[in-house]
């Protein structure tokens, strides 16, 4: 009785050798891939646009179908300081466009940053240079994470004049503008995501955006401007 659990353990322990040999053999004679890392496809609709065109407002552009406008009411946990500042938003990719309109030599609130890190309101006047260095500042701020920040000066066909900002890497904003007439208005904006920021898996949407934006500074114009 013993030699014959003998046999059937040399029996088993066999058998375990022979198929842990053959799963060896197997996997020795596959070839691995290394798979590439990937994002999930995003479908892009036809790039179609609106009017935006209010009566009220000092200026007026294009903006996509798929897109809402929103107006903006606050602005660091304040009001803005006119009602002309609006949001557009893109709610199937969770993206915005921030729309900021100052009046050349109008009185705005400004944010002071004091020694101990808080800040305190400040009242001031819209200079014209000064609001282009605050734009060349915010651009700026992305520095400690962005691989490049590329300005262009740029005139639409409409006789609009401004800078086109392009911020590598992965940046809280990446697409960042402003449109001036230099003697009265002023009007920034700046694209965000409600995500993470991450150049690579935002790269479709983002080149996506730009075109709309493109459209938007193509097509702007200031009310009661002189062609």
């Amino acid at each position: 009785m013993h030699k014959k659990n003998i046999s059937i353990t040399l029996f088993i322990i066999g058998v375990t050798c022979l198929f842990g040999s053959l799963l060896f053999f197997i996997s020795c004679n596959n070839t691995y891939t290394s798979k590439k890392t990937g994002y999930f496809h995003i479908s892009l609709p036809e790039h179609k646009y609106v009017a935006f065109d209010k009566p009220e407002f000092p200026y007026q552009f294009e903006y996509p179908a798929y897109a809402n406008i929103i107006k903006d009411s606050t602005y660091f946990d304040s009001s803005p300081e006119n009602p002309y500042w609006v949001n557009i938003d893109f709610p199937t990719f969770n993206a915005r466009i921030f729309l900021s309109y100052k009046i050349i030599g109008g009185q705005a609130m400004y944010k002071i940053k004091q020694a101990d890190g808080t800040y305190k309101d400040s009242t001031g006047t819209n200079r014209f240079d000064r609001m282009v260095n605050d734009a060349f500042n915010l651009t700026n701020k992305n520095e400690a994470v962005a691989t490049s920040i590329k300005d262009s000066l740029f005139t639409t066909t409409n006789g609009i004049t401004g800078v086109f900002f392009r911020v590598g890497g992965n940046a809280a904003t990446a697409k960042q503008f402003f449109l001036s007439d230099t003697t009265k208005n002023f009007l920034r904006g700046a694209l965000y995501f409600d995500a993470t920021p991450n150049a690579d898996s935002l790269k479709p949407v983002q080149d996506f955006l730009q075109v709309d934006m493109d459209h938007l500074i193509r097509s702007f114009k200031w009310k009661g401007q002189q062609q």
